[in-house]
């Protein structure tokens, strides 16, 4: 447990510093150096990278997670565990490169009107494919090595400094915009590098597979597990990256990337989430071997309403500023002020379930998580199928909502019908309560001429009425205690 808290605390601090970073490019740097256009190629890349890289991994790193424990053995450099995964992988790599050139002329024909920059760019998809694809085993092969934080230094941190790098670059004209993409590919692939030369100095880079070890057993055993995580990732992935690729499809890349940014503002409220899952989902695990209903129920409830605290001050900071964070990032983008509140909503969503996700797959019966995630994809796909011809982006925002809340109404009535679990009570209601008393009385402030000084006042005022009114109703021990130990630390005098 020591490594997990110590490297929890470690991947916590690397996120948020990768969130800050996120900031800077997509709440300043790209809207206002970039066009919208540019903006959309930029995201379109490496979500049709993502999205076909998925299908490539074979679902090799569900596999690594489930299984590696029986091949554990570093005498005998873990049965060459990562020369198999790299094997696999790499045929599904050339199978879905095939697959990816098959469809150039028909992607093409589709783009030349809305997305002609694309088409010039169209084969830059493929190296990013493949260093996806090497860093998804390679960070799952560190993380089972009980080393999480690599990854998530590389991906959040490294990463993000490289493209901050090009894009300052770009705004000095030291490079014009096709070494723009380069640089910025460069740096979408560097984790996998990195994480490659890591697994080198640390002497655990083993290549040579030992098919000695795998028996008709193990070989079925992998195979029902990879099965069942290409379902899981692949619908994951379809998810995060299917409404990019059909507002590109529909609508062109200048309203991808208007959405690809006003997107970004609503994902904030999910970053609290992705920290508590890593922390929660060792202990659910637990729970579940020792059949401790009662504890994971407590975590269900607990994790919903700390999350859902947390949830809903980010969304009124964020919707309480929303005139000023079209100040920033360019009135140009204001097409995409509703994106940003459907998606805001459709994440509300989430942290009112809490942890529902680890419960359900680290229960007796995860597999039904993989037809709750398909069921989410098809929502998706079909959703904007209907409501991005006829209300554009903020369709496509509209859509994620309607999906997201079908499929976490789902998780919850799965959870309640075959565990009796429900984390909802009356402070959810009194939290509601709250939120909506605050929004409105930090409505009532006047514009301030200086943005700058309204986002600090603004912002203030929504603390100031919000946290004292969840500490007062105690909405979440959790969120109690922490207030306690600042106001102890830092505000209580003599």
């Amino acid at each position: 447990m020591g490594i997990i808290k110590k490297q929890t605390f470690q991947g916590s601090f690397y996120s948020y510093l990768g969130v800050g970073l996120g900031f800077i490019i997509s709440g300043i740097l790209f809207p206002n150096l970039l066009s919208h256009d540019e903006i959309g190629l930029l995201r379109i890349l490496v979500s049709y990278s993502t999205l076909f890289a998925q299908f490539a991994l074979f679902g090799v790193n569900t596999v690594t997670v489930k299984l590696f424990p029986v091949y554990r053995d570093e005498d005998k450099k873990h049965h060459g565990f990562l020369g198999l995964a790299l094997l696999i992988s790499l045929a599904g790599f050339l199978l879905t490169s095939v697959i990816y050139l098959s469809l150039h002329d028909l992607v093409v024909d589709n783009a030349k009107e809305k997305s002609a920059l694309f088409v010039e760019f169209y084969y830059y998809v493929i190296p990013m494919m493949f260093f996806t694809v090497l860093f998804g085993i390679f960070d799952t092969y560190y993380r089972v090595l009980y080393n999480a934080v690599k990854g998530i230094v590389y991906k959040e941190v490294i990463q993000r400094l490289l493209i901050i790098l090009a894009v300052t670059l770009y705004f000095f004209r030291l490079i014009d915009f096709r070494a723009l993409v380069i640089l910025y590919t460069i740096a979408i692939v560097s984790p996998a590098v990195l994480l490659m030369f890591a697994l080198i100095k640390d002497k655990i880079f083993f290549l040579k597979p030992d098919f000695s070890f795998i028996s008709k057993n193990m070989a079925r055993r992998m195979a029902d597990v990879a099965f069942f995580g290409i379902i899981t990732s692949y619908s994951g992935v379809v998810v995060m990256n299917v409404d990019l690729i059909m507002v590109d499809h529909y609508l062109g890349l200048g309203a991808t990337g208007i959405y690809a940014i006003t997107f970004f503002f609503g994902t904030l409220i999910l970053v609290p989430l992705r920290t508590m899952g890593k922390i929660s989902s060792v202990v659910i695990s637990d729970a579940w071997e020792n059949n401790d209903r009662e504890t994971i129920l407590d975590i269900y409830k607990k994790s919903s309403l700390t999350l859902s605290v947390i949830g809903f001050l980010i969304f009124l900071g964020i919707w309480g500023n929303i005139d000023n964070i079209f100040k920033i990032i360019g009135e140009d983008f204001e097409p995409g002020r509703y994106v940003i509140l459907f998606v805001a909503l459709a994440n509300i969503t989430d942290v009112l379930l809490g942890v529902s996700p680890h419960i359900i797959i680290n229960s007796p019966n995860y597999r039904w998580f993989s037809f709750l995630l398909i069921f989410f994809a098809a929502m998706v796909v079909l959703f904007n199928f209907i409501f991005i011809p006829v209300f554009g982006i903020v369709g496509a925002a509209f859509a994620s909502f309607v999906a997201k809340f079908l499929y976490n109404a789902s998780k919850y009535a799965f959870l309640y019908r075959k565990y009796s679990f429900s984390p909802f009570s009356a402070k959810h209601i009194y939290l509601f309560v709250i939120s909506g008393f605050t929004w409105f009385i930090s409505s009532l402030i006047p514009d301030l001429s200086n943005f700058v000084f309204d986002i600090i006042i603004r912002s203030f005022v929504i603390v100031v009425i919000f946290l004292p009114l969840v500490y007062k109703f105690k909405i979440s021990e959790d969120i109690n205690l922490a207030l306690s130990e600042i106001y102890a630390k830092y505000l209580k005098r003599g």
